[in-house]
This record gives C-alpha cells, structure tokens and sequence, in this order.
C-alpha cells in the first residue's frame, strides 16, 4: 500500500509539474504568436480569456505539487545539506513559477508574455534542478 502511495504522489507530482510548465510554454510561445494574427483587441480579449481559462488548471496544479512535494520531502529523510541547498534554490523557483501563474490571469496585462516566458524558463530550471536532486539521492 505504501508503495502504491508514493508511485502515485510521485505522478501526481510531475503530471502537475507538466500541467503547470507546459501550459506556460504553450501560451507563451504558440497562443501568444497565434494571438498576433488577430486585431488588436480582439487579441487582448482572446488572450484574457485563454488566461481566465488556464488558471482554475494553474491553481489546481500548484495545489497538487504543494501536496505532493510536502509528501516526497517529508517521506524520505536523510538528505545531505547539498541536497537541502538545492532544493532552496528549487523553491525559490517554484514561488516565481507560482507568482505568474497567479498574477498573469489579470485581465489587460500587457506584460503576460513576458511573465509568461520568465516563469517557463524557471519551470524548466526546476525540472533540471529536480532531475539532479534525484541523481544526487
């Protein structure tokens, strides 16, 4: 049974992760340049409206990675202080990623893109930084 528990924190951990980043990646890179055919208020609405959508996903998301990473870390003791300092970094990351997930949902934001490209190269920072904190343990 407790096998069974941490194989699925440990997907839901990185299905959100991938929710969280990919859809960061997608609205900065292919909604944003897609938006760009459109006029320009019709694509300020489009790209509110893409947003207003994404978030209820976005917030779902945070709340399965706080859930999960609480449970990976708390689960497993015994990190050397490499590990520790790593891991500080990697949060200190994730309250950037979370920040613009949070603030881009605002509506006539035009620095959404921006945001949107700074928060998606910390989330793939993370995942880098995360994939290194397994090899190291």
């Amino acid at each position: 049974m407790a096998d069974a528990l941490y194989v699925f924190m440990r997907w839901l951990h990185i299905a959100s992760a991938v929710t969280l980043v990919g859809g960061l990646i997608f609205g900065r890179w292919v909604m944003t340049r897609a938006a760009g055919a459109l006029a320009p208020d019709a694509r300020e609405t489009f790209l509110d409206r893409a947003a207003a959508i994404y978030q209820p996903l976005a917030f779902t998301a945070m709340g399965a990675l706080l859930v999960s990473g609480m449970y990976n870390v708390l689960t497993i003791p015994g990190h050397r202080p490499l590990y520790h300092a790593l891991l500080g970094v990697k949060l200190l990351l994730v309250m950037h990623v979370f920040a613009v997930a949070i603030l881009m949902g605002r509506p006539h934001n035009p620095r959404r893109p921006r945001m949107m490209a700074g928060a998606a190269i910390s989330g793939l920072a993370i995942i880098a930084i995360a994939a290194y904190l397994r090899h190291i343990f």
